[in-house]
């Protein structure tokens, strides 16, 4: 199993990641700073947007799934998902990426 590491460490890091490479990424909803789980959204505006979240695979490494689907569907529908998750768990974080050609790739492997 991999080491825990804090939320608001991760999502510092990831945003000091896509400044790097020019993307646009922020903090759409903060969660609890040690623990709260992450929902990553990829905004890709007319395209759609796909919204990931974290789980464990079978050897405990961390992997990002697409909680939205394969697929990426309009913002509203990414918004109602997030704001049935944020009703579950008011711990939660929200980080959201522009990225309206693609190019950005989710930083851990994807399921």
């Amino acid at each position: 199993m991999e080491p825990r590491l804090r939320s608001k460490l991760w999502i510092d890091a990831e945003i000091r990641r896509c400044t790097v490479t020019g993307t646009i990424a922020v903090v759409a909803r903060r969660g609890d700073p040690d623990a709260g789980q992450v929902l990553l959204k990829v905004n890709r505006f007319a395209r759609g947007c796909i919204v990931y979240a974290i789980a464990h695979g079978q050897d405990g490494r961390r992997v990002w799934l697409p909680a939205t689907g394969k697929e990426p569907v309009p913002e509203p529908d990414a918004d109602a998902y997030i704001a049935r998750q944020a009703g579950r768990d008011p711990d939660l974080w929200v980080l959201e990426i522009e990225d309206p050609h693609g190019r950005h790739a989710v930083p851990e492997s994807v399921a």
